[in-house]
């Protein structure tokens, strides 16, 4: 099997994990569980959650569905952002439901992975990235950036459940 697709079936298995840690911890959770924050620097389930979704959809819809960049990064951490539970969990289901279709579609063409697809668009804005990152620059830093907020979340809902419970 070509390496590109282990990568991909690699990445695919991450954000599958991810996405039911994620699940599985916020269906844990009150609606002011997902508002809370542990401290005044801190972030609350809804901010994280917020957050990921405008990276998905700064990073990956942009260029892979032509979706405007609209996002206000500030309103993703703003301090008292209210979303309810359904919220917190459509805009989490959404985010990984994008990543793992782009992953899918990749199986079908892994020479994407090379693929530079900022180069002609105008400077990324928070992004770890540059303009001349591939796709797999891109994917590996989601990999990263997902995998720190999942483990928040878990964290955030640890503090306030203590013993979570998990199907795995």
């Amino acid at each position: 099997m070509d390496v590109s697709i282990l990568l991909i079936e690699s990445m695919l298995g991450k954000f599958k994990s991810e996405k039911r840690w994620v699940y599985q911890a916020i269906n844990q959770l009150t609606e002011e569980d997902i508002i809370w924050i542990p401290s005044p620097e801190s972030n609350s389930i809804a901010n994280l959650v917020s957050h990921i979704r405008g990276t998905v959809r700064q990073r990956l819809e942009t260029v892979f569905y032509n979706v405007p960049d609209k996002r206000d990064r500030e309103k993703e951490f703003a301090r008292g952002l209210q979303l309810s539970k359904e919220q917190a969990l459509t805009l989490a289901n959404e985010s990984f439901e994008v990543i793992i279709k782009i992953l899918e579609d990749m199986k079908l063409k892994p020479k994407l992975l090379l693929w530079q697809p900022y180069l002609d668009m105008p400077p990324l804005t928070f992004s770890a990235n540059k303009n001349d990152a591939t796709l797999l620059d891109m994917m590996v830093q989601m990999v990263r950036e997902i995998h720190n907020h999942t483990g928040q979340i878990m964290y955030i809902a640890k503090m306030r459940k203590g013993q979570l419970h998990w199907q795995y």
